[in-house]
């Protein structure tokens, strides 16, 4: 097999890197000839180049010692939400916004030290190579990626569409075939709807499996970290490093660490090779379905749930019927949340400063105004005036009692099925500034998304065919609490008996080898390609 190096996925790199058909350094090199290439995309804020080739090169050696970690020597890039630190990559951390520009973290969030070297005194990491921080909207605060400071990211489907938000530096990466996976948080979505409008696939896993420690904050009730890659194979394998009790995370969940490839590939009780999903109920909200949700996009959605069917599952109705709440609900909590969370930044301690001001006061006022963008004080205004005297109780409380409503309707759907199925969003991934003046209209676009959030269940995106003009649809699968690995089992079948997931944008399918690096998957006189 001669398959070019970008082409693959975690999966098939870890045993090609296992196997010392490929090295580190040749992959590394490889992609970051590609990185350069297409950096029209806006997908990277930052590139590691130097010190990603030490981090290769240092995979290498452990690989030939027998001392790799579990993805040793796998090139990957983070969400620019998820500190970095700045003395051992030289990557600074903005969360895509004017207000961190340059931020030099002393420390390495949770998740890139887990998924990277490690930590002293807490054990290796996984072994993987950083490639750079990816872009976002500011403070992971938008749908479609338009909101960094940094200048918006293309759809590699369609470089005149949004890539989603607010991972869509990560997604348009992965999909682009500029790196192997990235990083992601969702908080209403940003994980899920980024995955369906690219084509790749995406889990939010529950709230608390994976630590927000080093995690820039918008809500803290609702945010959370996952992977973004090809396939929910890659996916499992890189869930499997991130996750975990912290300490350092008081919402952490206390529970051992668990290894979701392994739940992925475990076979389910009566089933067959044939019917790998034989006895599986999967639930379908009717109000998921509605005259709201787009025919292209619904065509789709409803050919995968076929394809579910002939691997033996069973579709059965049931009912979400505070869907159309779970807007409000989240648009009036995850401000609120914002706007105690970014309180911090006023130019006192780190990050951005009005260089022109009067006293003390004046000068919070102008660092505000000058560092954050429109979006985010948009956000930061709704959520100081619903926590304000006389609306705290008519507006926050009231919210949140409609949350844990919401939870308790997913609670009633699920002793009717195993998973709940539906789109991600109710279109393929619309035109670049096509929602700049409508902010609401794009709140909107979140409605199948939040109430999953809002639970703080698990979901992921699995790709599931194509739309409008080629654009890619999503299929979103919903669990409950900790069972990710039944929605990575129901995924990877699906995957297994379908080709979405591999189908590549057309601008992007193959790059020439920078010199000197490796171009193909075979080296001459390397071992025989393992089995994918």
């Amino acid at each position: 097999m001669n398959a070019p190096l970008h082409t693959l996925g975690v999966a098939a790199l870890s045993r090609a890197l296992a196997a010392r058909q490929v090295s580190s350094v040749e992959l590394t090199q490889a992609l970051q000839a590609r990185i350069s290439q297409h950096a029209g995309l806006g997908a990277f804020l930052a590139t590691h180049t130097e010190g990603a080739l030490s981090e290769a090169r240092a995979a290498d050696a452990a690989i030939a010692a027998g001392t790799a970690g579990a993805l040793s020597g796998v090139p990957l890039a983070h969400k620019d939400v998820f500190v970095t630190d700045f003395a051992r990559t030289g990557l600074p951390t903005t969360a895509g916004s004017k207000m961190l520009q340059g931020y030099a973290s002393p420390f390495d969030a949770t998740i890139v030290a887990r998924l990277g070297p490690g930590e002293p005194g807490r054990g290796p990491g996984a072994g993987t190579v950083t490639l750079g921080k990816l872009n976002c909207d500011e403070f992971a605060m938008g749908s479609a990626n338009e909101n960094s400071a940094y200048g918006v990211v293309k759809n590699p489907w369609n470089t005149a569409r949004v890539p989603g938000g607010s991972s869509g530096g990560s997604a348009a990466a992965v999909a682009a075939r500029l790196v192997p996976a990235a990083t992601g948080t969702d908080t209403g979505g940003s994980i899920r709807q980024p995955a369906s409008f690219t084509g790749i696939t995406g889990i939010k896993p529950t709230y608390g499996v994976c630590s927000r420690y080093g995690m820039v904050a918008f809500a803290s009730s609702l945010d959370q970290a996952g992977p973004m890659a090809r396939s929910a194979e890659d996916c499992a394998l890189l869930l499997s490093a991130m996750s975990g009790f912290d300490e350092r995370d008081a919402t952490s969940a206390q529970r051992p660490p668990q290894d979701f490839h392994a739940q992925m590939l475990a076979p389910r009780q009566g089933a067959s090779a044939a019917k790998p999903l034989q006895g599986l109920r999967i639930g379908l909200p009717r109000e998921f379905f509605t005259s709201a949700l787009a025919a292209d996009v619904s065509g789709a959605v409803r050919q995968a749930l076929a394809e579910l069917e002939k691997l033996g599952a069973t579709l059965v109705d049931v009912s979400l019927p505070r869907t159309e709440l779970s807007i409000p609900v989240y648009y009036l909590i995850a401000p609120a949340e914002a706007s105690s969370n970014l309180g911090r930044y006023d130019g006192v301690k780190f990050g951005h400063r009005a260089q022109q001001h009067g006293d003390l006061l004046d000068m919070y006022k102008k660092t505000r105004a000058e560092g954050f963008g429109a979006e985010v004080k948009r956000r930061i205004m709704i959520g100081t005036y619903v926590l304000s005297h006389g609306y705290y109780d008519a507006y926050y409380v009231q919210a949140q009692k409609l949350r844990r409503m919401i939870a308790d309707d997913f609670q009633a759907c699920f002793k009717a099925c195993d998973v709940i199925a539906g789109p991600v969003a109710p279109t393929v991934a619309w035109k670049l500034g096509e929602q700049g003046d409508d902010p609401v209209k794009a709140y909107l676009a979140d409605i199948f998304t939040l109430p999953g959030s809002l639970a703080g269940l698990p979901g992921m995106s699995v790709p599931a065919g194509f739309g409008e003009s080629g654009l890619p649809v999503g299929l979103q699968l919903l669990g409950n609490y900790f069972e990710e690995g039944r929605l990575l089992h129901a995924a990877h079948a699906l995957q297994q008996a379908t080709d979405w997931h591999l189908r590549e944008p057309p601008g992007f399918l193959r790059s020439p080898p920078p010199e000197g690096a490796a171009a193909a998957w075979q080296r001459p006189g390397a071992a025989e390609e393992p089995s994918l």
